[in-house]
């Protein structure tokens, strides 16, 4: 079951943070423990504030998410139980078609998400070599072809 801006509970906040974390260190092994505990104030402060968030649901947990603002999905997390199992195609679809996402920022050092959004057409057109918050992370800003 897929929800479109759901009521953004402290209890969706917190199981949504959880299936971040569980991603991340699942896909993002630059990444430190310092590192994920300061980036899970941004996590929160972002699913809280992003103009439209889509959670995928089985059972009435959260398997995936997605946070879109302006034409670029700015966040995007599936439950590593659930990789490979199109889920993330299915939002990534979604995205495209009634959201009309065109862009997305994908870490350099996860070959994993870089991959799966090429495969689903979008291309690299400009590479940073830090992220947002100013980490040292290279960002690669990918385009829908």
């Amino acid at each position: 079951m897929v929800t479109i801006n759901p009521d953004r509970t402290d209890k969706l906040i917190d199981a949504l943070t959880k299936l971040w974390e569980a991603s991340v260190r699942s896909t993002h092994h630059f990444l430190t423990e310092d590192d994920i505990q300061k980036l899970t104030l941004f996590v929160k402060t972002g699913l809280s504030g992003i103009e439209t968030l889509v959670v995928a649901s089985e059972n009435h947990n959260p398997i995936a998410f997605m946070g879109i603002e302006a034409g670029k999905n700015e966040m995007f997390f599936v439950s590593p139980d659930y990789f490979g199992k199109g889920v993330g195609r299915q939002l990534a679809e979604l995205a495209i078609s009634q959201y009309e996402v065109q862009y997305v920022d994908v870490n350099e050092q996860n070959p994993q998400a870089m991959g799966f959004y090429e495969h689903i057409g979008f291309e690299v057109f400009e590479r940073t070599e830090f992220d947002e918050q100013g980490n040292p992370f290279p960002i690669l800003k990918m385009k829908l072809k």
